[in-house]
């Protein structure tokens, strides 16, 4: 689509006001309700925050220095094995073990012991640290898998729009097993539309005052050229600067630490996060088996969604050049460092993913927002993802928006083949959310069923 032919729709700040207001009442047929302010003037005001305020500059100069996991993950039996504590359905009468992984120097010796750990279900090996979601994978060196001395650090690097619910749910199922959030944001849409820093603004009112310390913001202060009549390059171009900006805001990262990329409707499971974390001896790059849904958890999808997910640090700057987007593709093998990483590592790569069909290790909700919220991803998609749903009226109506909530179906007209499903089945949906049932019933329940 030529530039001069793009909406430029002036209502576009209540829509996102609307969006990002979890389970809000629905608006009356139409767009939304117009606001006094137009996006431009938003994300105008915002830039001259972020010209004059101390606050925001800190923000988008932080550099953030990792750390090593103090956490105590293990704990002794009287007998001296090792166990994990969360997998192990026993009474040890030995103290948990503070920060066994550093002081004791005979860990692997230990861990490769006959061990007495009982594993609860949902976990094995020998110390009950494997979760089933490696444990039933395609992982081809599960026989090498040894406890490591100390934790690998995790880094996650997300894009986001109005994904903000997803974003608390991400942030509560993950917070003790990454170290780091790395969390872009753009002043314009995938479309070109200039859009506020809703993020931003969120982050200084309080609302993730519980995760902010491990968050690193990265402002996107620039439209990719060619983007409005190629937004595919808006896609990768997303991810290259997230990976490669996150990377310079990060301090004494170790080769082995662990780079994992998503997009922001996709929650990987923290048992699968932890266990990177803690073992060594499985391959890369690895992907992730996640649950479809749409619309809401409560429409599920057959089969899962296997997306190539991360590395580890070694890796990215080695094969893929720094870049998220070659890390999303499947060819790395193609790559012009393969061949040499792989010699200098002294092992063959292979690439796995963390889960199975039916043993998810993740979830991936697409479209999971009120009726406003799917109108602004209507508007703000790509220009290069056809056919663009947001160009046709009739697509962006809240009444038809919330017929296809209603039966599952698609802009497309089809029928739904996905499986209505109920929050009292295993992994569907995270822990968070169904914490917080009532708040988050919108994505929990078929509002319109």
């Amino acid at each position: 689509m030529a530039e001069g032919s793009r909406h430029h729709p002036q209502n576009l700040q209540g829509v996102l006001r609307l969006a990002v207001e979890a389970g809000s009442a629905s608006a009356s047929d139409g767009p939304a309700p117009r606001e006094p302010m137009s996006q431009e003037n938003a994300a105008d005001q915002d830039l001259l925050l972020l010209s004059y305020s101390g606050t925001y500059k800190e923000l988008l100069t932080h550099l953030y220095s990792m750390q090593d996991d103090l956490a105590s993950y293990f704990i002794h039996t009287k007998t001296g094995s090792l166990c994990f504590t969360e997998g192990t359905d026993m009474e040890p009468e030995a103290a948990l073990v503070s920060e066994p992984q550093r002081k004791n120097e005979n860990t692997q010796d230990q861990a490769t012991k006959v061990s007495d750990c009982l594993c609860r279900p949902g976990w094995h090996g020998p110390n009950c640290g494997v979760p089933t979601v490696v444990q039933h994978s395609n992982l081809p060196t599960k026989s090498h898998l040894k406890l490591r001395k100390v934790p690998r650090r995790i880094i996650n690097a997300i894009n986001i729009n109005h994904e903000f619910d997803l974003l608390h749910a991400r942030f509560h199922e993950l917070s003790d097993a990454v170290d780091v959030f790395v969390v872009c944001e753009s002043n314009y849409t995938a479309y070109g539309e200039a859009r506020p820093l809703v993020f931003l603004r969120l982050l200084l009112n309080g609302t993730f005052d519980y995760i902010k310390h491990k968050i690193v913001y990265i402002f996107l202060d620039h439209f990719p050229k060619g983007g409005y009549t190629n937004g595919w390059i808006v896609d990768d171009y997303l991810r290259t600067y997230l990976t490669k900006t996150g990377l310079m805001r990060i301090q004494d990262l170790r080769p082995d630490d662990v780079f994992l990329l998503n997009d922001a409707d996709e929650i990987p499971l923290r048992q699968a996060i932890l266990f990177l974390k803690l073992y060594d001896g499985w391959t890369e790059p690895f992907g992730i088996h996640m649950r479809k849904s749409l619309y809401g958890f409560y429409w599920r999808q057959p089969g899962t969604l296997d997306i190539l997910s991360g590395c580890t640090v070694n890796m990215l700057l080695a094969v893929y050049r720094g870049d998220g987007i070659l890390l999303r593709r499947r060819n790395y093998y193609t790559l012009s460092g393969y061949q040499e990483y792989q010699m200098k590592m002294g092992k063959i790569l292979m690439s796995w993913s963390i889960g199975s069909p039916v043993h998810y290790a993740g979830w991936h909700c697409s479209w999971c927002f009120t009726p406003e919220g799917i109108y602004y991803k209507l508007i703000s998609a790509q220009n290069g993802d056809f056919p663009r749903w947001g160009d046709f009226e009739e697509k962006r109506k809240l009444s038809y928006i919330r017929e296809l909530i209603r039966t599952g179906g698609w802009f497309d007209g089809s029928v739904s083949n996905h499986l209505p499903a109920d929050p009292k089945e295993h992994m569907f949906a995270p822990k968070y959310l169904l914490d917080n049932y009532k708040k988050y019933r919108y994505l929990l329940e078929n509002p319109y069923a």
